[in-house]
C-alpha cells in the first residue's frame, strides 16, 4: 500500500491583522502573542505534534519579522517561505506555496489557536482512499454563513463547499484544517473571484469535489479560536488556562 502519511503543511500567515491594532502596527499578525506565546509558534507546535516535518509559511505583511524569528527551522520542523504580495484570498495564498509542494499536504491558518482532535483527520486520510480530508463541526444556522459551509447529500455525505452563502445549505462547516492533494493548485488557479473580490479556497476544493475527488470528514472535537480581535485573544487565553 502507498504510504499516505502527510508530512508537509502550508501555513497561511500573510495577514495584516488590522483589527488587532495597535499590536500589529509594528509586527505581523502571526507574531501577536496569546498567553505570552506568538500565535505562529503555537501553530508550529501543533504541527510538530501532528508529525509534520516541513512547513511552507505563506507570508506577506511585515514578513521579514517572521523570517528573522524562525529562520529555516523551528525545533524539528523545517521551515520554508512563500511570499503573497497581495492578499487576494486563501486560494491565492495556497497557490503561492505551489513550488514547494509535490504530495498531499495540510493547510492550516497561522492565526488559529487549536486544542482539538486534528490527528483524527490525518489518520482518516492515511487509512482511506480520500483525496480531501477535513474535520467538520455543527454550528448554529446564524453562524453557518460566516465561512465555508458543506453541501450534503441525503445520507449526510459532503458533496461540495460554498463560501459565505446567504442561505447556508447546511449547518456543517469545515474546521479550517484541510488535507489536500497537489491537484488543488490548478483548481486555485482557475477559481473566479468571489463577490468579495477574493479567490476562495473553498471554491477550489469544491471544484475538486465536483471533478470526482473523494472527500472524507471527521467530527471536530475540542476547540479553536481564529484570532482576529482582542476578544479572541482573551477567549483563547481563557480556554488555555482551563487546560492548565
Amino acid at each position: 500500500m502507498t504510504d499516505r502519511t502527510v508530512t508537509t503543511a502550508v501555513v497561511l500567515a500573510a495577514g495584516e491583522g488590522t483589527r488587532l491594532r495597535p499590536r500589529t502596527a509594528d509586527r505581523p499578525k502571526p507574531l501577536v502573542e496569546v498567553d505570552g506565546t506568538p500565535i505562529l509558534t503555537r501553530c508550529f507546535e501543533t504541527l510538530i505534534d501532528l508529525g509534520i516535518r516541513e512547513a511552507v509559511v505563506v507570508v506577506g505583511y511585515r514578513h521579514e519579522a517572521i523570517v528573522e524569528r524562525y529562520g529555516a527551522a523551528y525545533r524539528d520542523l523545517d521551515v520554508q517561505y512563500a511570499h503573497q504580495a497581495e492578499r487576494d484570498g486563501l486560494a491565492h495564498a495556497v497557490l503561492a506555496a505551489e513550488g514547494h509542494v509535490d504530495a498531499d499536504f495540510v493547510v492550516v491558518n497561522g492565526d488559529n489557536v487549536y486544542s482539538a482532535n486534528l490527528p483524527a483527520a490525518l489518520d482518516r486520510h492515511a487509512e482511506s482512499t480520500a483525496d480531501v480530508t477535513f474535520p467538520v463541526e455543527e454550528v448554529p444556522r446564524e453562524e453557518a454563513g460566516g465561512g465555508a459551509v458543506c453541501e450534503l447529500d441525503d445520507d449526510g455525505a459532503v458533496t461540495g463547499l460554498v463560501e459565505k452563502p446567504d442561505d447556508p445549505p447546511s449547518t456543517l462547516v469545515p474546521a479550517a484544517f484541510y488535507v489536500l492533494p497537489p491537484e488543488v493548485f490548478p483548481a486555485c488557479r482557475i477559481v473566479r473571484p468571489s463577490e468579495r473580490g477574493e479567490y476562495e479556497l473553498a471554491d477550489a476544493i469544491d471544484l475538486l469535489i465536483h471533478a470526482g475527488y473523494r472527500v472524507e470528514t471527521v467530527p471536530f472535537e475540542g476547540w479553536k479560536v481564529n484570532v482576529n480581535t482582542e476578544d479572541d485573544i482573551e477567549r483563547a487565553e481563557r480556554l488555555l488556562a482551563r487546560e492548565g
